[in-house]
């Protein structure tokens, strides 16, 4: 059983147990490094631990999950890496700590809030990965708690720092598609995992539309330069009835979307699609080009052929996640506001929540609805 498969109540109750055998660190860190602890390395997890480990500057000092064989995969990846980080099954005994600058959460989204407001009230900075939180409500609770806390908070929206992105956002908002009219996305994939039953338990995940798609929503929201103001669609289950056994989340939707000045988003999200067929896309049309914001390309109004856009080196690696994560540590150094910070953290998950709404109660949906 994964750590994603438990039930909240054994994630909160579970004795702690420390599995390293290095002793606290000091409250000085060498060499002034940031010292990160990161909470949940599973799937989603593990795949930032081995992006954080590859950051200059950084100790990973704690890990913490509540099941013993992903934890130990875990530390033995940090160890392997030069770090010495103990071990932890009970996160409230991690935040104790008096060592520990930065705290990364990595775990399903119905504990999002609860860990990350937690780890903000005792002065730790935040990086959490997406959606913010499960409710309207609980995203109002975390942005508060970023708000008045010492700390930064930081979104695991990390398609922003993806350089083909990045460069393609600043050509729209330089002007260079000219004003921007229309917007469309779609994540056609397969299904996602089956031995992750969170992710098909609407109450845990808050459906697709929330859990998965709001990275390209939040791409579009930033696009557009605000959020939207009314939602309308249509969704179900239409090939995986009860597969897995209990599934309440959609296998396909779609939601449109009217923002400020005429602009319209068309989303579209199926997990039946077939391999290479369809596809991700996310693109944005203006007045004098369209572009595509994953390949950095553009064609201009009544013309053929891509432009390239040009792209800074983006060495070493070419991950949105370890620029994201990369950035992070920058931010924490300075204590600069990220990019993907609180507010635009909470937009972006409400857009989605937006949408979600819509499409469960098969009506069009105000913002004001939605921005609690």
């Amino acid at each position: 059983m994964s750590e994603q498969d438990v039930t909240r109540r054994h994630f909160l109750r579970v004795p702690a147990a420390a599995v390293g055998s290095a002793a606290l660190l000091s409250a000085q860190s060498p060499n002034d490094a940031v010292r990160v602890a990161f909470i949940g390395v599973g799937n989603r997890g593990s795949y930032l631990l081995r992006n954080m480990l590859k950051v200059q500057g950084i100790q990973v000092v704690a890990i913490c999950d509540i099941n013993p064989e992903t934890l130990q995969k875990a530390m033995d990846a940090a160890k392997a890496a030069g770090h010495s980080p103990e071990g932890y099954a009970e996160y409230r005994k991690l935040l104790d700590r008096k060592d520990i600058d930065a705290v990364v959460i990595a775990t399903p989204v119905d504990f999002h809030k609860e860990m990350a407001v937690a780890s903000l009230e005792v002065g730790k900075h935040v990086y959490c990965e997406k959606p913010m939180a499960i409710t309207p409500e609980d995203c109002r609770i975390v942005t508060n708690a970023a708000a008045s806390a010492k700390g930064i908070f930081q979104a695991g929206f990390q398609l922003r720092h993806d350089p083909n992105r990045a460069a393609a956002m600043r050509y729209i908002h330089s002007g260079g598609i000219g004003k921007v009219l229309f917007l469309q996305g779609y994540r056609n994939t397969g299904d996602l995992p089956r031995q992750t039953l969170w992710y098909f338990d609407r109450t845990r995940s808050g459906d697709n539309i929330v859990e998965q798609a709001c990275h390209i929503i939040d791409l579009m929201v930033w696009a557009a330069g605000s959020h939207p103001l009314r939602a309308y669609g249509s969704g179900g289950v239409n090939l995986y009835k009860n597969i897995p056994p209990g599934r309440t989340t959609m296998d396909n939707y779609t939601v449109i979307y009217e923002f400020p000045d005429d602009i319209r988003l068309t989303f579209t999200h199926l997990y039946f699609d077939p391999p290479g067929f369809s596809g991700i896309k996310e693109r944005v049309f203006g007045s004098q080009a369209a572009i595509d914001l994953a390949a950095a390309t553009y064609v201009e109004l009544g013309q053929k052929g891509e432009h390239k856009l040009e792209v800074p080196d983006a060495a070493p690696g070419d991950q949105a996640t370890y620029h994201s994560l990369a950035a992070f540590i920058d931010n924490v150094r300075g204590k600069k506001q990220p990019l993907n910070n609180a507010e635009s953290a909470r937009i972006s998950t409400l857009t989605a929540m937006l949408g979600r709404k819509a499409i469960y109660e098969r009506r069009v949906v105000e913002w004001p609805e939605v921005d609690v």
